[in-house]
């Protein structure tokens, strides 16, 4: 690794960018004894607070967070907020095009309601609804950008292509061949502040909310749910599982989610002359449009937040601590920042970390029931799940009250995704998967044969 780029990321510290902030709320004390409750919710990131929030007001609701409120991959992650339920439009439309139509009119629903909330509510999540541009950095990604924006004018979305000067005209890199803007679609928030002002919501709305309260173990009792703790236990009449890549505490989970790390940089505030040398003075969201990409974005004080491109699953499901210290991974992060933003040379990296993407088949959340109908369970956003979690908390109320509704009613919460297989075969099965994109990007994008199997059976992996 050449050495400017070792010095960039010499300094820089294992923490998470958001979540340290002298803002972070205090903690909240560990559940300890009996108590019992109508709504008990396991997980305390933006499913789990959103569905504190929308939950009957006459029932008594108690959240239990196994660290704090937005520890996880709500706090860690870039900050997008995508009105898309599907992961996009053209996944929607291979996966549900018969309603399609109507999954986007939800989307644009849910993140107006989500912009209204913040509003109401006054959370200050530093919400900059800018927009966001994918851009093309090899010949064969500037014809799938034509390809997306033909689809998206067919089905009423506003986008403008962009040509080479043009792209480089928003933002300054020799890598950019060609971009796509969505003047309308999406907006950046900082993620710790949006999951800390949910909790207060939820605290506010009278929610009982015990962090560092680990659910270790959920049994039924009677008409409702047990749920054991290291201190104490929760009877509930209802239970709504939140619990993003961490272990599935119920059997119907396990199937279909797995974890995936994702990695993360964050400089240093820029200065006046290099914020200048790169433009951007819109500030999107941008995005590589390859099988492995790059998300990036500036913060408020003008950092550089540059995400992504590996997607790194490991035995057996493995989420442990050290997993997310990656010198491989962090090294081509940083040697890929350094091509996109040659005139950049010199700046430093303050922040790295990692964390656990739930990852399904299908790219978007996935619900269901267990326990008999007890509990309801929203998970495998797959990355994109910033705006999203909002209509999962939502669709999972519906299902564990028992309410027969449009969004239950919908193909894309009554259908499940292709399960992933047992061990040893999930971890072959994932590595082929990874080989066959990184091949992909290298050969024009032609799909070979694995991934165009994939496809045929419905877990056609395109991001």
């Amino acid at each position: 690794m050449a050495a400017p780029l070792l010095t960039a990321l010499a300094e820089s510290e294992r923490s998470v960018f958001w979540l340290d902030s002298a803002d972070a709320p205090e903690p909240l004390p560990p559940l300890e004894g009996e108590r019992s409750c109508d709504l008990a919710i396991v997980g305390g990131g933006f499913t789990g607070l959103w569905a504190a929030l929308l939950a009957p007001p006459e029932d008594e609701v108690v959240l239990l967070e196994g660290e704090r409120c937005g520890w996880a991959a709500s706090g860690r992650n870039g900050g997008f907020v995508d009105p898309s339920l599907t992961h996009g439009l053209e996944n929607g439309l291979a996966r549900w095009p018969a309603e399609v139509g109507r999954l986007e009119q939800l989307g644009a629903e849910n993140f107006a309601a989500i912009r209204e909330t913040l509003t109401a509510r006054a959370i200050d999540a530093r919400w900059e609804q800018n927009g966001t541009i994918d851009v093309a950095t090899r010949r064969h990604e500037v014809d799938w950008l034509g390809d997306a924006a033909r689809v998206a004018r067919k089905h009423g979305a506003r986008v403008e292509p962009l040509d080479r000067e043009a792209v480089q005209a928003e933002v300054h890199s020799p890598t950019y061949l060609a971009g796509l803007h969505w003047p309308d679609e999406g907006a950046l928030v900082d993620p710790a502040r949006l999951a800390w002002g949910l909790r207060r919501a939820a605290l506010d709305d009278g929610a009982t909310i015990h962090e560092r309260t680990p659910v270790t173990a959920i049994t039924r009792a009677g008409d409702g749910a047990l749920l054991a703790t290291p201190g104490g236990r929760v009877r509930a009449r209802r239970l709504l599982l939140a619990t993003n890549a961490f272990r599935p505490l119920v059997r119907a989970v396990a199937r279909y989610v797995i974890p995936v790390y994702d990695y993360v940089l964050v400089t240093e505030p820029l200065t006046a002359a290099q914020r200048e040398s790169i433009g951007w003075r819109r500030r999107q969201g941008l995005a590589d449009s390859g099988n492995r990409f790059h998300y990036y974005r500036l913060t408020a004080d003008d950092r550089i937040l540059w995400g992504g491109y590996e997607a790194i699953y490991h035995w057996r499901n493995g989420m442990r601590p050290e997993l997310e210290e990656n010198p491989a991974a962090f090294n081509l992060l940083a040697a890929n920042f350094a091509r996109t933003f040659p005139q950049l040379e010199g700046v430093r990296f303050s922040h790295r970390w990692a964390g656990a993407i739930d990852t399904c088949s299908r790219f978007c959340v996935l619900f269901g029931r267990a326990l008999g109908g007890r509990a309801a369970y929203a998970v495998g956003y797959t990355g994109l799940g910033v705006a999203a979690t909002r209509f999962g908390a939502r669709v999972a109320l519906d299902l564990v009250y028992g309410r027969d509704t449009e969004l239950t009613r919908l193909e894309l919460v009554r259908s499940r995704p292709l399960p992933f297989p047992p061990e040893p075969a999930r971890s072959l099965v994932v590595g082929a998967t990874r080989r066959a994109l990184i091949r992909a990007d290298e050969n024009g994008g032609r799909r070979g044969p694995w991934l165009r199997l994939l496809d045929r059976v419905g877990a056609g992996f395109d991001s």
